[in-house]
C-alpha cells in the first residue's frame, strides 16, 4: 500500500504541472531553502536585543538634537494664571459653542497676531478679555487649546488688520458679551461681532480668499536722485541698449524734478553757509558712507560721488548730491514673521534672491526692514574720525536743515495720473495664476506651492492727502510698549498717499510686499514694467526683489463665500460671515488707529524715504534688471557670487537668520 501511495503521489505531480512544485519538498514552506522553522527563533533574543539597543541609541541621539524646553512652571507666561480649584468647582457650568469672532486691530506695539506665551500678542490680549468677560470658563482660562482657538490669518509684528477672524468655543449666552469683551481691551483692538457657526467650522480652513491694502506715499514713484548709483546705471544702460528715447519717454512725467530741487532749495542753502561750515557740510553729507555689514551686503565697491571741494566756488555749486538720510535719527527696521510651517523670528534682508544675496539688514520691524539710517552726528564725525572734540553745533544744524529740505521736497510732490497709470499697469500684470517663486524666500522655482492666484490688484485713482503733526520721541514707554512721543509745536507736513488693494486666494511669505517692491522700483526707474514682471514668473529667471516696507500693509478682510453658500443651503439657522454690517465702525477705527499710526510713523521716521534711498545706492547691481538692459544686466551676478566675489559673509547671515513665514496672507505671513 505504501508503494501504491507513493506511486500515486508521483503520478499526480507528474500529471499536473501546477501542483508539481508543491510535491517537491524543497519548495515547501518551512524548508531550509526558505527558512527552516526548526531554527526559527533561535537568534530572536539576540536580534531583539540589538533592535532595542539601536532604538535607544537613535532616541538618545534625537533627544540631544532637540531644543531643551523649560517646564511649563518655569515659563513666564502672558496667559491668565490658573484659578484656584475651589473657584473652578464653584463656577456655574454653562454651555460653550463654536463661534467666529470678527476682530480688528492696530499691530503697533504687539509681537504679531498669533499667541506667544511670553510675548505681547493680539491673541494674548483677546484671550485675557474672553476670560474676564466670562466667555471662557475658569477651568479653561490658562490653555487656549481647550477652547480650540484658530486664527484665519496670522499677521507679523506691527502689521494691522481692519478685519480678521478667529474661531473657538465660547460661552455666548449674554446678549452684551461683545461689549463686555471690548471693555477689557485696549482701543487698539476691537471685536466687531460674534457669530455662531457649525460645529466643524475652522476659520482658517473655510477662508476662500483675503483682501489686503497697502498704503504708500506717492513720492516713492519719484526717480532715483541723479547722483545715486541706480540713476547712473539707468542712464548708462539706456545708451548702451540704444533705448535712450524709450527711457526718456517713460520718465517724461517726472523730468526735471531733482534739478529744480537743487536749484531752488539746496544751492541757496549751501550759499548761505559760512565758508568753513559749507566745506564740512558737503564733505559730511555728500561723501559716500561706509556701511556696515548690517546695512549693505558689501562696501568694497563704494565710489565717491562728490569729493571734498577745494574752493569756495566748488562748494557753493555742488551739482551732484547723494540723497540724504533722515536727520538726527538712528533707526533699525525689521520684521517678525512666521514661516510656512510655524512662527519664526525673522531678521531678513530687504531683498532676498534665490541665490542668497542680502541687500539691507533687517533688525526689528514695526515699520520697515533692512534700513539703518545714519544720523547727522555720525556723518559729521566721519569727516574727522580721529578728532576727539565735539562736533560744531552749527555744522549739525546745517546738515539737519539740508537733509530736511530734501525730504520736504519729496513730500510736496503730487503724482500725475500718468504715473499712477504706469503703476496700475504693473499691478495688473500680477492678476491671474502665476509662478511667484521670485516673490518669497526658500522656495524652489518648480515647487507647486509657488503658483498663486491673484483675483485683482488695483489702485484707488484718487490719492489721499494727509497733514500730520511732526512728532519727536521721548524717553519712556507707553502701556502698549511704544515710545512716548511729543508733537513739535507749529510743525506739520502734508504727504500724498496711494491706496493699493489686492485680492488673492492665498499669499506666500513676503509675496505682497515683494510684488509692490518690484512694481514701484520698476516704475520709478523707468523700466518697461509689464514684460519685466512676466519674465519674473519664468522658472529659469532668478532675481532679487526688494521687500517694500511693512509699515503700509494691513489685512482688509478675509472672505468666506463657500461657507456662506453652505450655510444658506443647509444651515439657515446660522448667520453668514460678513463684515458689511460693521463697515461704519471699521472705517472709523481704520482712520483713527491704523491710518493715523501709519501716517504718523512715516512722518516721524521717514520709512519710505530711507528705504528707497538705500535701494538706489546699493552698489552690487542685483537690482539692475530695471534698467534698459533688463535681465541681461544681472546675469553675471550669480556666477560672481558663487565664486566668492560678492557678499559671502552676508549669505551666511541670510541663511542663519531667514526664518520662515507669509502671510501677507497675511502673513505677509504671515501672509495667509
Amino acid at each position: 500500500m505504501a508503494g501504491d501511495s507513493t506511486n500515486h503521489q508521483v503520478s499526480v505531480s507528474s500529471s499536473n504541472p501546477k501542483k508539481r512544485k508543491w510535491g517537491n519538498d524543497s519548495f515547501r514552506h518551512g524548508s531550509k531553502k526558505h527558512g527552516d522553522k526548526r531554527n526559527k527563533g533561535r537568534n530572536t533574543g539576540r536580534m531583539e536585543s540589538n533592535r532595542q539597543d539601536k532604538r535607544g541609541r537613535n532616541e538618545a541621539e534625537n533627544n540631544s538634537k532637540r531644543t531643551k524646553l523649560p517646564e511649563p512652571s518655569e515659563i513666564a507666561t502672558t496667559l491668565p494664571k490658573p484659578f484656584p480649584e475651589d473657584e473652578i468647582a464653584a463656577e456655574e457650568r454653562r454651555p460653550k459653542h463654536k463661534v467666529a469672532v470678527l476682530i480688528g486691530y492696530s499691530g503697533s506695539g504687539y509681537k504679531g497676531m498669533q499667541i506667544n506665551y511670553n510675548e505681547k500678542t493680539i491673541e494674548g490680549d483677546l484671550f485675557h478679555s474672553f476670560v474676564k468677560a466670562g466667555a471662557i470658563s475658569k477651568a479653561n482660562a490658562n490653555d487656549p487649546k481647550k477652547s480650540s482657538l484658530v486664527r484665519c490669518a496670522r499677521t507679523d509684528k506691527g502689521v494691522h488688520a481692519a478685519g480678521n477672524v478667529i474661531s473657538l468655543k465660547l460661552i455666548v449666552e449674554d446678549e452684551d458679551v461683545v461689549e463686555k469683551i471690548n471693555s477689557h481691551l485696549s482701543p487698539q483692538i476691537r471685536v466687531w461681532g460674534i457669530e455662531r457657526t457649525i460645529g466643524s467650522f475652522s476659520c482658517y480652513q473655510a477662508c476662500d480668499s483675503r483682501w489686503y491694502e497697502y498704503l504708500i506715499p506717492t513720492y516713492s514713484l519719484l526717480p532715483p536722485h541723479p547722483s545715486s548709483f541706480l540713476a547712473k546705471e539707468c542712464e548708462k544702460a539706456a545708451d548702451n541698449a540704444r533705448d535712450r528715447q524709450g527711457y526718456e519717454d517713460r520718465q517724461a512725467d517726472v523730468k526735471g524734478f531733482w534739478q529744480k530741487v537743487e536749484e531752488k532749495e539746496i544751492k541757496p542753502m549751501l550759499d548761505s553757509l559760512e565758508d568753513d561750515i559749507r566745506a564740512q557740510v558737503v564733505e559730511a553729507m555728500y561723501r559716500p558712507e561706509h556701511h556696515s555689514g548690517e546695512e549693505i551686503a558689501s562696501n568694497n565697491e563704494a565710489e565717491e560721488v562728490t569729493k571734498t571741494p577745494q574752493n569756495k566756488e566748488q562748494t557753493s555749486t555742488a551739482a551732484t548730491i547723494v540723497e540724504p538720510r533722515i536727520p538726527n535719527q538712528v533707526s533699525e527696521f525689521s520684521e517678525n514673521s512666521d514661516n510656512l510651517a510655524g512662527k519664526a523670528d525673522e531678521h531678513e534682508a530687504v531683498a532676498d534672491s534665490a541665490s542668497g544675496e542680502r541687500v539691507l539688514e533687517s533688525a526689528d520691524a514695526d515699520t520697515n526692514e533692512g534700513i539703518k539710517q545714519t544720523s547727522s552726528d555720525s556723518a559729521v564725525l566721519a569727516v574727522h574720525p580721529d578728532s576727539k572734540s565735539a562736533p560744531d553745533p552749527a555744522l549739525l544744524d546745517a546738515i539737519k536743515r539740508l537733509r530736511a529740505a530734501y525730504l520736504s521736497a519729496k513730500r510736496r510732490y503730487r503724482v500725475p495720473q500718468s504715473r499712477i497709470s504706469k503703476l496700475q499697469n504693473a499691478l495688473s500684470a500680477y492678476e491671474g495664476t502665476h509662478n511667484f517663486h521670485n516673490y518669497t524666500v526658500r522656495l524652489k522655482p518648480r515647487d507647486p506651492s509657488a503658483k498663486r492666484h491673484i483675483k485683482s490688484f488695483n489702485i484707488n485713482p484718487t490719492p489721499i492727502l494727509k497733514r500730520v503733526p511732526v512728532t519727536e520721541k521721548e524717553d519712556g514707554e507707553e502701556a502698549n510698549g511704544e515710545g512716548i512721543e511729543r508733537e513739535v509745536e507749529g510743525e506739520s507736513a502734508e504727504t500724498e498717499w496711494l491706496s493699493l488693494k489686492v485680492h488673492g486666494q492665498s499669499f506666500m511669505m513676503h509675496q505682497i510686499r515683494k510684488m509692490i517692491g518690484l512694481a514701484v522700483l520698476a516704475v520709478r526707474s523707468g523700466a518697461d514694467v509689464v514684460p519685466l514682471i512676466k519674465q519674473s514668473y519664468d522658472w529659469n529667471n532668478k532675481i532679487s526683489i526688494p521687500k517694500a516696507p511693512g509699515l503700509g500693509l494691513l489685512l482688509e478682510r478675509p472672505v468666506f463665500d463657500s461657507y456662506n453658500k453652505r450655510v444658506e443651503d443647509k444651515f439657515q439657522e446660522r448667520n453668514k460671515l460678513s463684515f458689511e454690517k460693521h463697515e461704519k465702525k471699521m472705517d472709523e477705527f481704520k482712520d483713527r488707529e491704523i491710518y493715523g499710526r501709519i501716517f504718523k510713523e512715516e512722518m516721524r521716521d521717514g520709512v519710505f524715504h530711507g528705504f528707497w534711498g538705500h535701494v538706489d545706492n546699493y552698489k552690487e547691481g542685483i537690482f539692475l534688471y530695471v534698467t534698459s538692459k533688463g535681465l541681461d544686466a544681472v546675469k553675471g551676478i550669480k556666477e560672481e557670487k558663487e565664486k566668492g566675489k560678492i557678499g559671502n559673509e552676508v549669505v551666511k547671515e541670510v541663511e542663519s537668520s531667514d526664518d520662515d513665514a507669509e502671510s501677507e496672507g497675511v502673513g505677509e505671513g504671515k501672509e495667509g
